[in-house]
């Protein structure tokens, strides 16, 4: 019973089985397959605009060879200081980006906002070769923190990146998570807000491995075409991702899915909420809860079989619990009958 990450859940029935189809024939190699062809119109009708869309296996290398596209060599990503991209990919975007550099920035509840990022830019001395100018800033949406960017803050900063001939880059590895949401059409919440290019991820919500590059700039050159096939991402079976990709978004699956994992978040934030001496850290936003609260609860729930988990904090006591699409109402209530508080005279209550 794992809410350890939703990169453990199951993949969905309906892309195991698109999966089995694309594998079952002989088809042309490299994305010349009748499965990578539907992508660009498929996806390009689903964010209402011309789109470029390069599917690849992870979301490390899609991050990286955005982030490469967007920033030159000498050029600077601001970014998080939470941000995965800067904390969890071992330096990739670097190393395909041929040294770029990654700045972090400071923001509650693991956002940036457009007055941080012109802050920054205040203190940077036009034109000096010193100094790595801003090329790109890039966004987590859903953040590593759970929390989702409102349409108003990506436009702020889509609005800033404008005014000063920096691109926008968003890494949505959670990205259905992040619709379900804030209920809102993709494209509101990329290219019309300012966004150039999209991380878009589907392993964490019922793929098996598949994730995509969207390029959403009018003039796109073929320099990721040979960036992602030196970054080993040009698959021989390519219709094994795209099969995916397009079971994912058909039908509105992706969204049903995110939904669901958002739901079983907001009801284990509901609980715990209502528990003293626990104190919930974000905003439950999407499908990841952040929680301070005490060792024991915690080892009891461990003890229950329930794995999540504890993250460095001043307290000690900070936990991450991650839903899924497959979280099943059983699983749930176990957890929220398991959850255990020791109130100041010692007595334990038991939630039903």
């Amino acid at each position: 019973m794992s809410f350890e990450s939703d990169n453990t859940a199951s993949v969905h029935p309906s892309i195991l089985a698109a999966i089995v189809r694309a594998g079952e024939v002989r088809s042309a190699s490299y994305g010349s397959d009748p499965w990578t062809r539907q992508l660009m119109p498929r996806f390009s009708e689903l964010f209402e605009a011309e789109v470029a869309v390069h599917p690849v296996l992870t979301g490390t290398a899609a991050n990286a060879l955005a982030l490469s596209e967007l920033t030159p060599s000498w050029g600077a990503v601001l970014c998080h200081s939470g941000a995965h991209v800067l904390t969890d990919e071992c330096g990739s975007a670097g190393y395909l980006g041929g040294g770029l550099t990654l700045v972090p920035l400071e923001g509650e509840h693991g956002k940036i906002t457009a007055t941080a990022v012109e802050k920054w830019l205040s203190t940077r001395r036009s034109g000096d070769p010193h100094q790595a100018p801003a090329s790109t800033v890039s966004i987590s949406q859903p953040t590593e923190r759970g929390t989702v960017y409102t349409l108003e803050e990506i436009a702020a900063l889509g609005a800033v990146c404008n005014a000063h001939e920096i691109l926008l880059h968003m890494d949505g590895a959670r990205f259905a998570n992040a619709l379900a949401s804030v209920g809102c059409t993709p494209a509101e919440m990329t290219w019309k807000r300012g966004v150039d290019m999209l991380s878009f991820g589907a392993t964490k919500n019922g793929a098996f491995a598949a994730e995509a590059v969207i390029d959403f700039r009018v003039i796109c050159g073929n320099d990721l075409l040979y960036r992602r096939i030196r970054a080993g991402q040009l698959l021989s079976k390519m219709r094994l991702v795209s099969a995916q990709l397009l079971a994912y978004v058909s039908e509105g699956l992706w969204l049903k899915l995110a939904a669901r994992a958002n739901e079983a978040a907001v009801q284990i934030s509901a609980v715990l909420a209502g528990l003293p001496h626990t104190h919930i850290i974000h905003p439950v936003q999407a499908n990841a809860v952040f929680v301070e609260m005490p060792r024991d609860t915690a080892e009891r729930l461990y003890a229950a079989g329930f794995k999540f988990f504890h993250r460095m904090s001043p307290t000690g006591n900070l936990y991450r619990l991650v839903t899924s699409h497959d979280t099943t109402a059983q699983e749930l209530g176990k957890f929220l009958r398991t959850l255990i508080r020791t109130d100041a005279g010692g007595a334990r209550q038991q939630f039903n």
